[in-house]
């Protein structure tokens, strides 16, 4: 799977040994910003010390991340891992793009017009997010 975006974290690495083997290992997690008129951000990791430093993935980059999806159980709780494995610089995956209408001189999302007056285009719940 491939994702594009900005890098926005750049975590400092995690070491420790196996518990299994006795070997050592590194970890370092990222978060890219996908654009939209909602961004959205997607947290990942890099396993190894290898591949952090071959990848070399810094602050600010605009970048696709190759990345792979994995579960693990604990204590009767699953958790998603995302971990990358490849990066592609200057060759962003094209993101969706949303219609938007001008309205004295700002973007703004457009939005079907509605059949009732008294319809609420947003939540209560003070987030001001339209779903």
């Amino acid at each position: 799977m491939e994702i594009s975006g900005k890098i926005i974290v750049v975590q400092e690495p995690k070491t420790g040994t196996s518990s299994k083997t006795g070997n050592p290992w590194m970890m370092q997690e990222y978060v890219i910003e996908i654009p939209g008129i909602y961004p959205r951000h997607f947290a990942f990791t890099v396993f190894g010390e290898d591949r952090i430093k071959q990848l070399d993935i810094k602050n600010g980059e605009d970048l696709t991340v190759q990345f792979e999806i994995d579960a693990r159980e604990h204590n009767g709780k699953w958790y998603n891992d995302f971990k990358a494995y490849n990066i592609v610089r200057g060759q962003l995956i094209p993101q969706p793009v949303h219609q938007v209408i001008p309205n004295n001189g700002e973007d703004l999302p457009f939005l079907p017009p509605s059949t009732n007056s008294d319809e609420q285009l947003f939540t209560n719940d003070g987030s001001g997010l339209p779903f």
